[in-house]
């Protein structure tokens, strides 16, 4: 803003005058205007009560002092209405962690916007190995990094070369931080790399977590955490030995959607859970998939997507199942069936009384989904499982009607937010939220389930007492 303008706004804004600028300088005169506007300014000040103009904010020029009637001159001479360019008011905290605060905009009666993203320069992020180039990590993975805060892919592993060389190019992978699973082990000498994520078939999650921990990494390994309840042990324990952070990837836990479920839960907001009822199946079309190979897989349905259910049960209720009763089936002469189930049907029982009915299927239309059943209200969420699209649903009687509720909540992007939490746990030195022991308890439930279908029984669980046991602290919800 020129010299004019700024002392033709103060002077405006001291006498109350109701003219415009054009009006002002037709009548002055631009170059009288200045004297004008001084002169005027030291009559306002004279008067008695009058004060001076007040600062505007450093952070931002409000609206009212905005002289909105400048016009923009291009080059070649044409000429288009414009405004003078401001910035909001703004608080601007010294510290990257926390957000920038604008000005408000909106309503009591509308959602309050989010807070605004707090990224951690690139350089203070923390880097991540990423273990195998299958679907989740080029579909999913790869894309999240560009909505973390906190994280970021430094390498990667692969057994393909030509997948190796161009996705490294694409996400300016350095070519020296490439390597073959036979090269594996030389990430202990990349000192980017602090977090190894493993992203291979079930069957490999042992080894490899293994030998991360030697190699003094991190390490955020996928669901199902192993094949065997004894290898679960083993990579607690190497990781242990090693002083390294052990994390499982059950982003359903860091969803806004199903911690919203978890809340109403333990708030008690439609009375004591009854019973859940939960659903997870999909359609299978590939039987040379790894998926399909019982030593790779370690089962079908169940360690693959019935797991969602099995481990979202015990995640909303926060309290252990004392007894399963499972029931399984695989179509006869079906080439994707040859050695693992095609769905699985079991029942929890958790203290309480509660039983959560869940089924897995891998020869369906996709359905993802699980009601809670209150005693003065039911909660339903759909796509519960899936990557995006969670819908939530709740009902509840009102004197004579009944009240359906649908609630929107903003989403997340669920495995940048699995990533941060797992980089903050590294950078804070905090334990994650879903720890080792939280995907071996899983693996014991589905040995047990397991051995119920194929003796034709219920099954008795250890019991476990007190809640979310084997979890660590809560992740930051920002």
């Amino acid at each position: 803003m020129s010299i004019t303008n700024e002392l033709l706004n103060t002077v405006l804004r001291h006498a109350g005058q109701e003219v415009s600028r054009k009006e002002f300088l037709s009548m002055a005169g631009r170059g009288l205007a200045v004297g004008v506007a001084a002169g005027a300014l030291a009559s306002c000040q004279d008067k008695p009560g009058a004060t001076a103009a007040a600062a505007v904010p450093t952070t931002g020029t409000p609206a009212s002092q905005v002289d909105a009637s400048t016009t923009y001159t291009a080059a070649d001479g044409q000429k288009v209405p414009s405004s003078e360019a401001v910035s909001p008011p703004a608080k601007v905290p010294a510290d990257v962690n926390k957000p920038i605060e604008l000005e408000a905009w909106k309503s009591d009666v509308d959602p309050k916007s989010a807070l605004t993203p707090t990224p951690l320069p690139p350089d203070q992020r923390v880097g991540y190995a990423l273990v195998g180039l299958g679907h989740l990590t080029l579909e999913e993975l790869l894309p999240a990094f560009g909505q973390c805060k906190k994280s970021k892919p430094v390498a990667l592993v692969s057994g393909s070369p030509e997948k190796l060389k161009k996705v490294a190019q694409q996400y300016d992978i350095k070519p020296e931080s490439c390597y073959s699973y036979a090269d594996y082990d030389k990430l202990k000498d990349n000192p980017e790399v602090k977090v190894i994520y493993i992203v291979l078939p079930n069957s490999m999650h042992a080894e490899y977590t293994i030998r991360g921990a030697k190699a003094g990494k991190h390490i955020l390994c996928e669901k199902p955490m192993a094949n065997s309840a004894k290898e679960c042990e083993q990579m607690i324990d190497a990781c242990k030995k090693a002083n390294v952070k052990l994390m499982i990837a059950y982003r359903i836990q860091y969803e806004p959607y199903n911690r919203e479920v978890r809340q109403m839960i333990r708030d008690n907001k439609y009375g004591k859970v009854k019973y859940i009822q939960a659903q997870n199946s999909q359609s299978s079309a590939n039987p040379d998939h790894w998926r399909h190979k019982k030593a790779l897989a370690g089962g079908g349905a169940l360690p693959d997507i019935g797991l969602y259910c099995l481990n979202t049960a015990r995640f909303l209720l926060g309290t252990e199942p004392t007894e399963v009763f499972g029931y399984s089936y695989s179509t006869p002469g079906n080439p994707l069936f040859k050695e693992i189930e095609e769905v699985m049907s079991w029942q929890m029982r958790f203290p309480d009384g509660i039983i959560v009915d869940n089924i897995t299927h891998y020869n369906t239309h996709d359905s993802r989904f699980y009601r809670v059943n209150a005693e003065r209200g039911w909660i339903h969420l759909n796509n519960a499982y899936a990557y995006k699209g969670q819908q939530l649903q709740t009902s509840h009687a009102e004197g004579p009607a009944k009240m359906e509720n649908h609630i929107t909540l903003s989403s997340k992007n669920q495995f940048a937010a699995e990533m941060d939490h797992f980089s903050e746990c590294v950078l804070a030195n905090k334990d994650p939220h879903t720890p080792g022991e939280e995907g071996l308890q899983d693996q014991r439930i589905m040995e047990a389930i397991y051995q119920s279908a194929r003796e034709g029984r219920p099954v008795k669980l250890a019991p476990v007492q007190g809640t979310d046991v084997f979890r660590g602290p809560e992740p930051k919800e920002a």
